[in-house]
């Protein structure tokens, strides 16, 4: 039978969100119907209720979340019921030319549910990166459930959907950080200090954080961070430099998505260093850089998608180096609440007062 739950709503471009009645269908061919118990709240959900993602209102948002497999439909043989899954949105396809290539971190035809989820009178919802889960149960595409040790509680385990994936990623996958590397991340929020803790377990021996707040600074030193430089005070790319014996950092993470610290991040690296935007820009922002710098500096500009992970070699991984100790995914959770909190909760996060908050359901 069909599923009636709760769930959190943006009915319109920058309107309150609410807590909707929501339908869910059965699971067809290659869906799965899923019992979330926890789901970070990320900037991307605000991005959706302010209209910067698509104008496809009205949304059901949430799509950082771990839960337990409830159904599955026709065809679905990597997951069953009782399985114990992280979310992701990027599922795979297998087929496409960069599956087909043996890069599927890249696939250009990833799977969504294809049913709609619905409110009461029957208008279709978009699901924020195809999950929308701020609800009790969300229906996906079989191959967005990540199974992972059941021993690692949602409220951690929910953060590798989305940001802290992103941050390590951008680290390990995209910038290939390795031991003895120099690394500068600037901004670190939730996904900078993902940053800084991805380049700490790649055995980086010197990991600069930039940002303008004082206290995220503080949270990057428990990531890992070697050094902190508050902007406000210092330009970044001198303090960088004088940081890393003038040269400059082998590795650039710019987590903030804006021309200006993409500048910053540029002229931050060393030679033949590498930049990885993480950050999301909006659709109007550009940038100018002189392209004889561009060739002249050599190395690498790379942007990080989703931190270019597979979640089925990633997830698993990472949740046995969090059960070891190794991963601090509990000093992400700034908070837990529920789903009529969501609201407010995005008014803490542009506030830059938590690093995560996290719907427990």
């Amino acid at each position: 039978m069909p599923y009636t739950v709760q769930g959190v709503v943006a009915r319109g471009k920058g309107e309150p969100v609410s807590l909707e009645t929501v339908h869910v269908p059965d699971p067809g061919p290659g869906e799965a119907v899923v019992n979330v118990q926890a789901c970070g709240v990320c900037h991307t959900d605000l991005h959706y209720r302010e209209g910067g993602i698509n104008d496809e209102f009205p949304f059901l948002l949430g799509h950082e979340a771990a839960g337990v497999v409830e159904a599955v439909g026709e065809g679905v043989t990597d997951v069953a019921p009782g399985d114990y899954v992280i979310l992701n949105w990027r599922a795979v396809c297998g087929q496409c030319r960069a599956c087909r290539r043996g890069r599927p971190w890249y696939c250009f035809s990833t799977h969504n549910a294809t049913q709609p989820m619905t409110l009461e009178d029957g208008t279709p919802l978009s699901p924020a990166l195809g999950i929308g889960a701020f609800a009790e149960k969300t229906l996906v595409a079989a191959g967005q459930c990540t199974k992972v040790d059941p021993a690692a509680p949602a409220t951690a385990a929910g953060l590798l959907g989305c940001g802290v994936m992103a941050g390590i990623g951008a680290a390990i996958n995209t910038g290939g950080v390795t031991r003895g590397d120099s690394v500068a991340v600037i901004g670190v929020g939730g996904v900078g200090g993902a940053a800084v803790h991805g380049a700490h377990l790649a055995g980086a021996t010197k990991i600069i954080a930039v940002d303008i707040d004082d206290r995220k600074l503080a949270w990057a030193k428990e990531f890992g961070a070697t050094h902190t430089v508050n902007s406000r005070e210092s330009d970044p790319v001198e303090a960088i430099k004088e940081l890393t014996g003038g040269n400059g950092a082998d590795v650039v993470i710019e987590a903030v998505g804006r021309p200006e610290t993409y500048r910053q991040a540029f002229y931050a690296r060393d030679l033949a260093g590498t930049v990885v935007l993480v950050g999301v820009p909006t659709p109007e922002m550009t940038i100018e850089l002189p392209l004889l710098d561009v060739f002249g500096r050599g190395g690498a500009l790379k942007s990080s998608w989703y931190g270019d992970c597979l979640p089925s070699r990633d997830f698993p991984m990472l949740i046995d180096l969090y059960l070891q100790g190794r991963l601090n995914l509990d000093g992400f959770v700034s908070e837990t609440i529920g789903l009529g909190d969501v609201e407010e909760a995005f008014a803490k996060m542009h506030r830059g007062e938590v690093l995560r908050s996290v719907v427990v359901l």
